[in-house]
């Protein structure tokens, strides 16, 4: 059985063929049951989670990634979500490989934002605006590279020494980064807004985005979670990465609830746009949203491109 660490995961899934092959992956589709979930309550008052998140294709491979999440790990100096994915043969069930499931996680993550920026965000899209430095967010200047002309990145974090970091850490790759303060006026400067945090409570709010400008929501991923408030949803055309962001994101059960969105007015998915049903931005003025909560064919497609083999 082959293993990847994280290093030997992260150079076997560069952007360039990765968000290719989550493309490829979304027009040909797979058997991705919702995820398991157990919510396990924590002694710090916070609730940690197990998720396992199985995917298979007829005749290709099949896998499953084990996912922890534990928000009060920030205290302690860990990450907050510990993963590992199990490749399997399609035909036999024999295990193939063994993947870092949180590297995985990390860049198949950051390339489906791509993939929908890449149908979303303007054509000259030049400025990102990063809210959140963790592990996710770190990747988006790059993901969002292959697909959009970017040339400066500015970075907000709830702690700005985080966003510190990333910057410095940017800046020694070679970019136009800085930090900013004022969540709102960087908003209202940014092409591309990618919001990759743990937030309960709204953090972007509608009326800072202008014309044009493509929302991009990772963080999200229980209905008690929220990066944008209901009038960022209200003045966007709204799309997802799968149907499960209907039953898992705050940010679109929220304003689903009061009114302000409904379920028929989903513009698309990712499988939509990726196979051409769905038509992505109409005009420059349009303002986008983009929801994902992850998914498993994601992961498979990742796993398979990791092992070197089709999908």
């Amino acid at each position: 059985m082959k293993i990847l660490d994280a290093a030997q995961t992260a150079a076997a899934l560069p952007f360039a063929r990765l968000i290719p092959a989550l493309r490829d992956a979304f027009v040909a589709g797979a058997e991705a049951p919702l995820r398991h979930r157990h919510d396990i309550a924590q002694s710090d008052g916070t609730d940690a989670a197990l998720l396992l998140m199985p995917a298979w294709r007829a005749g290709g491979f099949l896998g499953v990634k084990v996912v922890s999440v534990f928000p009060g790990n920030g205290t302690r100096g860990l990450p907050a979500v510990s993963a590992s994915y199990l490749l399997c043969d399609g035909a036999t069930g024999q295990h193939v490989a063994l993947i870092d499931g949180a590297e995985l996680t990390r860049r198949r993550t950051a390339a489906a934002s791509a993939l929908a920026g890449s149908f979303l965000a303007r054509d000259d899209a030049a400025s990102l605006l990063i809210v959140g430095s963790g592990h996710i967010g770190g990747l988006m200047a790059s993901a969002y590279r292959e697909v959009r002309p970017i040339e400066r990145v500015r970075v907000w974090n709830v702690r700005e020494a985080g966003a510190s970091r990333l910057v410095a850490r940017l800046r020694a790759e070679g970019w136009a980064a800085e930090v900013v303060d004022d969540l709102g006026a960087a908003v209202s400067r940014a092409d591309i807004v990618t919001c990759a945090t743990l937030a309960r409570e709204p953090l972007v709010r509608g009326e800072w985005l202008h014309p044009g400008t493509h929302l991009d929501l990772i963080g999200g991923f229980t209905p008690a979670m929220r990066e944008a408030d209901d009038e960022a949803v209200r003045r966007s055309r709204v799309f997802i990465d799968t149907d499960a962001a209907l039953s898992e994101s705050g940010d679109l059960l929220d304003p689903i609830a009061h009114g302000v969105l409904r379920r028929e007015a989903i513009a698309g998915s990712l499988s939509s746009l990726s196979r051409g049903e769905t038509q992505g931005r109409r005009d420059r003025a349009e303002i986008t949203l983009f929801k994902s909560v992850g998914s498993a064919l994601e992961d498979l497609a990742a796993a398979v491109l990791a092992l070197g083999s089709p999908i």
